[in-house]
């Protein structure tokens, strides 16, 4: 499997996924950029996205939500705050309500995706940043670092593909 290590620290508030893939940054950036792309990893295999807004500019954002398997869908969101393809991406995810509007009673992460040349192909270093301990541990103990490690997971299919 392409994740390689999942770092959860608490005194810094930050969930690390490391993953590294056999392609160029290029190709891996692409599984960001390209909303259809995009909706074939992320969320946990049981739970396919489906992508709806898609602006990875400064400012904009992605509107997605995931269904379950008994046919739910978790809506959710991305504020865009820095860009630099094929290298980084930073954006606040959240989540929000059938309509798109953010749920202020559910935490909000700040993510920080980077692309780094690496032994012949790309590795990428996902970090979420929480605003307090609760909130990391809110969303650890709903499956966080499993979903992160399952959706990410499928990208070395689609990059193989």
């Amino acid at each position: 499997m392409s994740v390689t290590s999942v770092d959860k620290d608490l005194d810094n508030l930050t969930l690390t996924l490391v993953a590294d893939f056999d392609a160029p940054a290029e190709r891996v950036w692409q599984l960001w950029a390209d909303p259809r792309k995009l909706e074939r990893w992320w969320g946990p295999p049981t739970h396919p996205a489906t992508v709806g807004e898609h602006d990875l500019t400064p400012g904009g954002g992605v509107a997605y939500f995931m269904t379950g398997p008994d046919g739910e869908r978790f809506h959710g969101w991305w504020r865009i705050t820095a860009v630099d393809p094929p290298r980084s991406l930073e954006f606040t995810d959240g989540f929000a309500d059938a309509e798109g509007t953010p749920n202020t009673e559910m935490p909000v992460t700040a993510m920080r995706m980077q692309l780094i040349d690496h032994d012949g192909g790309t590795r990428m270093e996902l970090r979420s940043t929480f605003a307090s301990r609760e909130q990391m541990e809110q969303l650890v103990n709903m499956g966080m670092d499993e979903g992160m490690r399952q959706s990410i997971g499928q990208m070395e299919a689609l990059l193989a593909g």
